[in-house]
C-alpha cells in the first residue's frame, strides 16, 4: 500500500502559470484555461498510477484553501455578486469591486494561501461540483481517485474572522462543510477522502479544538464521527511536525486511517502504541515531501520495520510526509546541475518511485530490479556522504573556532559615535534598497546570460542604471542612498550564485502562489565565499556621490529559509557557515568605505517552529547567526536590518537581541499599533517604520505622509526615527516610485521645520 498527499500542479514546464497569465491578460479563453488544467491533471495522474489512489482536488487554479472557501460559499461581501472564475480570481487577485483577500504562508513553508474571510452575517452554502467533476474525470481515465480535502479545523484556524465570534461562525461553516461531504458521498458507496489537518501539529488549542458539537463532547471526535457516518472512508493526515496530543483524540473516532509525518515529526513514534491499540491504519509519512534529497532507502526501511514492531504491517501504508506540492516536478532535463549532485536529488516524480520501491521492500516483494534500485541508492548516499563537494574541513574548522558574536561596543556607545560621524538631520530618509526592475534591465541581464552582449556592455548598462538612481536620490534630497540593485535577479539567488556549496537548477520550479513560481537555491555542501560579492558595485555607487551609500546584503537566516537546505547537516550549522560569509562581506564593505550596511532578514520569522517548545532553540541559533554575521562591524559602521512582517508582538525581544543599529519595518498598513510594541518594551535602537505601502500602485500625498510621520512622533522620539517606504521598490514602476519618494522628502522637510 502506497500513498502521497498531493502532487505539484503548476506543470512540468509551468504550463498552468502560462495559461493563467494568458487568461488574466485576455489572451487565453476560459475554455483554453480549463483545457490546460484538464490536460495537466491527466498527466499528473499518469505519474501517480502506481500508487493505490491518484489524488483528486489537490489540483487548483490558484490555491486549495481558496478552493474550499469558494466551495463553502465563503465569499467576502464585496464579491458576493460575482460568480464563476470572476468571483474566484477576485478573492485571489482583487477586482474593481474591492481588494483581494490577504495571503500568508502555509505554516512554515514558502507556499502562500489565500486567507478566507468569515462573517457571522454570511450564509454559507456548499457546492462540491468542482470536486465531483475532478473525481469523475479521474474515473473516466481508469484511475482510482482519493479526494484531498482541507480539514474543517485547519480551515477555521487559518481563516480571518471579520465579524462575529469564531464559535458562532464555526457552527455555520460546519453545516456547509457537512453538506459538502454529503454531496461528495453521493459519488460512490465508499468514497476515500484524505483530510489534511496540519493545524493539529501546533498542539491543543482550546479556542479551536475545545469547541463542542451541538450534542456536546469534543468537536474533533463529533465531526469526524459524523463524516464517517455519511459513507466516507476517512483518513486524517497531519504533517510538518508531530501531533501527539491530537492524535490521541483522533484515535477515539471512527475514522479509517491516520497520517503522520515521521520526517519532520520524529516524536510521532511515541504515538505508535496508542495506534496499535486502535483499529486505525497508519499512513506512515517516511518520504520527505518538502525537501529534494534522495531518500536513504535502507534507513527508511529500518524505520518502517521499527514501526511494524508495534503496528501490524497490514495496517501500515508507505506515504509521503506531506503533499509533494513543495517539490519540483521532475529531474528530467536538468542539465544545469553537476551530474553527481543531480544524482543526490529527488523531485516529485522520483519520490513516487522511492515510495513504490520502499513499499515492495517493506512487503518482501522486491524483485531483481528493486534490489538493483536499492543497491544504487546505497551507492548514491555513500557517495554524497563522503564527497569533497559536501565536506570542506576548512569551513567546518573555521565555524568551530569562530567566537565573535557581539559588537565591540554596546548600542548606546555605538550610536553616539555614529551620530557624530554621519551628522544626519532629524528623521533621516532612506529606502529599503531595491529600485524598479525595468523591462530594459531584465533584458540586459538576459542578453548577457545568453552571450548576446559582452561583459563590458553588460557592466556599462548596470552602471548607467546606478548613475540614474544616484542622481535621482541626490536631486530629491534623500539622506542615505542606495544603488538600486540592478545587477540582482533575486535577493537570495544573487548571493547563492557567488557562494561555494550552492547550486541552481534549470527548471526546478515550485509554486509560491497562483502563477508565481520560484526556483529556490540548493545548498548541497559546506558554504564558503571565494571572493567579495557586492563590494565593486557598492564602491562604484559610492564614488558617484558625497552622500552615504548603503551596502545591501541578505542575512544568513533568510538565505537559509528561502533555499532547499541539505538534510545531512543541522540547519543551524548550515546557517552558521552562511553567517561567516556575510561577516566577510561586511568587513570588505567597511574597509572599502561603505559605512552603512543593511543585512535583510525578511524571512527571519518564517523559520519559527510550529511547536512552541522548539521556539527557544530556533531563536538561539538564528540570533547567533545574525550576530556572528554583524559582529565584525566596527562601532562607526552602522548596521541596518529589514523585516517584512507586521506581527512582532511575540518576537519583539528577539528583534531587540539582534542588536542592529536600525531596523526598518512595515507599519503602513498597521498604523501605530506595531510601533507601540517597540515603545512598550523600551526598544532603544533606531527604527524606520514604513510610511507608505509599496505593494499598492497608489502615490501617497505629501499631506498624507506628514500625517503619518506626525503619528509616528507621538509614539517614539524624533531622535529614534528614520523615514522610509515599508519595503523594497523592485516590483514598482518608476512613474509610481519617483513622485512617492519626492513626496516623502517634502513631507519630512516640512515636519522637520515644525520640530
Amino acid at each position: 500500500m502506497s500513498n502521497i498527499l498531493g502532487f505539484p500542479r503548476i506543470g512540468k514546464n509551468r504550463e498552468l502559470k502560462k495559461a493563467l497569465e494568458g487568461f488574466w491578460s485576455g489572451k487565453c479563453s476560459h475554455q483554453e484555461l480549463e483545457s490546460v488544467a484538464k490536460d495537466l491533471r491527466a498527466k499528473h495522474w499518469n505519474v501517480q498510477k502506481s500508487l493505490d489512489y491518484v489524488c483528486v482536488n489537490d489540483f487548483s487554479l490558484y490555491d486549495n484553501v481558496l478552493d474550499l472557501a469558494y466551495a463553502l460559499g465563503c465569499k467576502p461581501a464585496r464579491f458576493k455578486h460575482l460568480s464563476g472564475l470572476e468571483g474566484y480570481f477576485a478573492m485571489a487577485r482583487g477586482h474593481k469591486e474591492g481588494v483581494a483577500c490577504e495571503m500568508t504562508k502555509w505554516f512554515n513553508t514558502n507556499y502562500h494561501y489565500v486567507v478566507p474571510e468569515l462573517s457571522i452575517d454570511d450564509e454559507y452554502k456548499a457546492d462540491a461540483s468542482a470536486i465531483i467533476a475532478q473525481y469523475k474525470e479521474a474515473l473516466s481515465l481508469g484511475y482510482k481517485p482519493k479526494i484531498q480535502l482541507i480539514g474543517i479545523f485547519t480551515f477555521l484556524a487559518l481563516s480571518k474572522v471579520v465579524k462575529g465570534q469564531r464559535e458562532d461562525i464555526f457552527q455555520k461553516v460546519k453545516s456547509a462543510y457537512f453538506d459538502l461531504i454529503e454531496q461528495i458521498a453521493t459519488l460512490d458507496s465508499e468514497v476515500v477522502v484524505e483530510f489534511s489537518e496540519p493545524i493539529f501539529v501546533k498542539g491543543f488549542d482550546a479556542g479551536i479544538f475545545g469547541l463542542e458539537c451541538s450534542k456536546g463532547g469534543s468537536a474533533i471526535q463529533c465531526i469526524y464521527d459524523n463524516i464517517t457516518k455519511k459513507g466516507i472512508k476517512v483518513i486524517v493526515s497531519t504533517f510538518f511536525e508531530h501531533s501527539k496530543e491530537l492524535t490521541e483524540i483522533l484515535l477515539k473516532t471512527n475514522i479509517y486511517g491516520i497520517g503522520l509525518d515521521f520526517v519532520a515529526g520524529s516524536k510521532n513514534i511515541e504515538s505508535l502504541e496508542s495506534i496499535a491499540k486502535s483499529d486505525k491504519v497508519l499512513y506512515a509519512g517516511v518520504i520527505d515531501g518538502r525537501n529534494i534529497w534522495v531518500a536513504d532507502l535502507e534507513s527508511k526501511l529500518a524505520l518502517l520495520e521499527s514501526i511494524a514492531n508495534v503496528i501490524p504491517k497490514n495496517r501500515i501504508v508507505v506515504s509521503s510526509s506531506c503533499s509533494l506540492l513543495h517539490t519540483p516536478f521532475s529531474k528530467e532535463g536538468e542539465d544545469k546541475i553537476d551530474s553527481q549532485i543531480l544524482s543526490w536529488l529527488s523531485f516529485a516524480e522520483e519520490k513516487i518511485k522511492e515510495i513504490n520501491v520502499l513499499e515492495k521492500l517493506f512487503r518482501g516483494n522486491a524483485d531483481s530490479a528493486i534490489q538493483s534500485f536499492l543497491q544504487e541508492n546505497k551507492k548514491i548516499n555513500a557517495a554524497r556522504k563522503n564527497s569533497t563537494k559536501t565536506n570542506d574541513k576548512a569551513v567546518r574548522e573555521r565555524v568551530k573556532n569562530y567566537t565573535k558574536t557581539q559588537r565591540a561596543q554596546p548600542f548606546n556607545e555605538r550610536i553616539k559615535i555614529q551620530k557624530e560621524h554621519f551628522n544626519f538631520p532629524i528623521l533621516p530618509t532612506t529606502t529599503i534598497g531595491s529600485f524598479p526592475q525595468t523591462p530594459e534591465l531584465r533584458a540586459l541581464r538576459l542578453n548577457y546570460k545568453k552571450g548576446q552582449i559582452n561583459k563590458a556592455e553588460y557592466e556599462e548598462g548596470i552602471k548607467e542604471y546606478i548613475r540614474d538612481c544616484v542622481k535621482f536620490q541626490e536631486d530629491i534630497g534623500i539622506d542615505v542612498l542606495v544603488h538600486g540593485e540592478p545587477e540582482r535577479n533575486d535577493m537570495v539567488e544573487y548571493f547563492g550564485e557567488q557562494l561555494q556549496g550552492f547550486t541552481f537548477s534549470a527548471n526546478a520550479w515550485v509554486q509560491s502562489y497562483g502563477s508565481r513560481c520560484v526556483k529556490p537555491p540548493i545548498i548541497f555542501g559546506d558554504v564558503s565565499r571565494p571572493k567579495p560579492m557586492t563590494l565593486e558595485w557598492s564602491k562604484f555607487a559610492q564614488s558617484l556621490t558625497k552622500k552615504v551609500m548603503k551596502g545591501m546584503l541578505t542575512g544568513p537566516v533568510t538565505i537559509l529559509n528561502w533555499s532547499f537546505v541539505r538534510d545531512d547537516l543541522a540547519r543551524s550549522a548550515v546557517c552558521e557557515q552562511i553567517a561567516l560569509c556575510i561577516a566577510d562581506e561586511i568587513d570588505d564593505l567597511q574597509k572599502g568605505g561603505i559605512k552603512i550596511i543593511q543585512v535583510d532578514e525578511a524571512a527571519f520569522k518564517e523559520g519559527y517552529p510550529l511547536r512552541a517548545e522548539n521556539i527557544k532553540d530556533y531563536e538561539t541559533w538564528a540570533l547567533k547567526c545574525f550576530r556572528s554575521a554583524t559582529a565584525i562591524a566596527e562601532s562607526q559602521t552602522q548596521i541596518h536590518t529589514h523585516m517584512c512582517y507586521s506581527e512582532f508582538n511575540d518576537i519583539i525581544k528577539t528583534i531587540e537581541a539582534l542588536d542592529a543599529d536600525v531596523i526598518s519595518i512595515e507599519t503602513a498598513r498597521s498604523g501605530n499599533r506595531l510601533l507601540k510594541i517597540f515603545k512598550e518594551v523600551g526598544y532603544k535602537n533606531e527604527v524606520g517604520p514604513g510610511v507608505y505601502d509599496i505593494h499598492s500602485p497608489r502615490i501617497p500625498s505629501v499631506e498624507e505622509l506628514k500625517t503619518q510621520i506626525k503619528a509616528l512622533l507621538e509614539v517614539l522620539p524624533k531622535e529614534q526615527l528614520w523615514i522610509n517606504p515599508d519595503c523594497g521598490l523592485k516590483t514598482r514602476k518608476w512613474e509610481e516610485v519617483k513622485p512617492s519618494l519626492k513626496n516623502i522628502v517634502e513631507a519630512v522637510q516640512s515636519v522637520r521645520g515644525s520640530l
